[in-house]
């Protein structure tokens, strides 16, 4: 069913819910204790398929696309709900599988899925696992620790942020490496580590590519701002959704019972850190964007930092955190260093378990 191809050992379906069509990708025995991964921004289920297949076994690995991406139901994003529409449809889909309780990976935006899934739905969760995640404050816009919001209409963040040439290229659907910001080089500069290069690069970059460009998608609209950089996130689609002004996922401080999570990250993302390339607020910093207003005002987003905080919180409020890094990693260590954090992964599920 999945229109790219899958490793020997997954299994794609597609499962009707009370909400959308969801296109799943699965690995090990139906009855297995079941573990669920989310994928990030620009990917889909493909990305987690090596991980699915090293879980240890009795688990049993189950991977959505989720809305907008791969071959689920391509359904608009309201950037307004912070992800809450994409939390909503997880759930929808753990009723109609039936899954009972369970354990939940996130990868990078899907971190930040998993954030506000387990604020919904502790009660459901064994364990947590954000990798490389997103801040619990959004991507962009905000700072300090307390993840404070750097203007009240959510600039500098949303759609506006994005690279256009690279949103050209997604739409256009382009496949090569001529120009700096292709897919393709995004993929092999930014989402791993250079010079690593996926075996699976083909399949990953036709996971990036299954992504819908437009306003109810990837970027999303925008609005026009007296900030800097001029604009501001809109109420439609993907990155406005994840932005500062939308999202936030601090809750998790407060929630009952309180799962044990997992966050690793690779040391040299590029992403997500305390001065992220993708932060347009660093951009501006680094002096890519002009006119930035300087770091009283509009900092690089310390998103390591907030992260950090935040778990501290939910450990101080009796929960637990391990931070795992893994050295010579870039934003994806799960396909950059699967033995280790495949380690990593199978410990912390084992343990949850019980």
């Amino acid at each position: 069913m999945s229109t790219i191809p899958t490793m020997e050992g997954i299994s794609s379906q597609v499962v009707q819910t009370d909400r959308l069509k969801v296109h799943v990708l699965t690995a090990g025995l139906a009855d297995g204790a079941p573990v669920l991964f989310i994928h990030g921004n620009g990917a889909t289920a493909t990305f987690w398929e090596e991980t699915m297949l090293a879980l240890p076994p009795g688990f049993r690995g189950i991977a959505p696309d989720m809305r907008g991406y791969g071959d689920t139901e391509p359904l608009p994003v309201d950037a307004t709900l912070g992800l809450s529409d994409m939390v909503e449809d997880i759930r929808s889909l753990v009723r109609a599988m039936g899954l009972g309780k369970h354990q939940i990976v996130g990868h990078s935006m899907g971190g930040g899925i998993v954030m506000k899934y387990t604020i919904a739905c502790a009660a459901d969760l064994l364990s947590i696992t954000l990798v490389d995640t997103m801040s619990p404050y959004g991507y962009s816009g905000s700072k300090g620790l307390d993840g404070a919001p750097c203007y009240d209409d959510g600039a500098p963040a949303g759609a506006g942020s994005v690279n256009p040439d690279f949103i050209r290229l997604m739409g256009a659907k382009d496949r090569g490496a001529e120009n700096p910001s292709s897919p393709r080089n995004v993929l092999r500069q930014f989402y791993v580590k250079p010079p690593f290069m996926p075996k699976q690069e083909e399949d990953l970059l036709s996971s990036m590519l299954s992504l819908r460009v437009g306003e109810d998608w990837y970027p999303g609209d925008l609005l026009a701002s007296s900030h800097w950089p001029g604009v501001a996130p809109g109420r439609r689609g993907l990155v406005n959704a994840f932005s500062r002004h939308y999202f936030d996922a601090c809750a998790i401080v407060d929630i009952e019972p309180k799962p044990p999570i997992l966050w690793i990250r690779g040391a040299d993302d590029m992403i997500v850190s305390n001065c992220a390339f993708w932060d347009i607020a660093a951009l501006g910093a680094m002096g890519y964007v002009p006119g930035w207003p300087g770091a009283d005002e509009c900092p690089a987003q310390p998103m390591l930092d907030q992260i950090r905080a935040v778990l501290d919180r939910y450990q101080a409020n009796g929960g637990f955190y391990r931070e795992a890094v893994i050295a010579d990693a870039g934003h994806s260590p799960f396909l950059e260093k699967p033995e280790e954090f495949n380690a990593l992964l199978s410990k912390h599920l084992r343990l949850a378990q019980g």
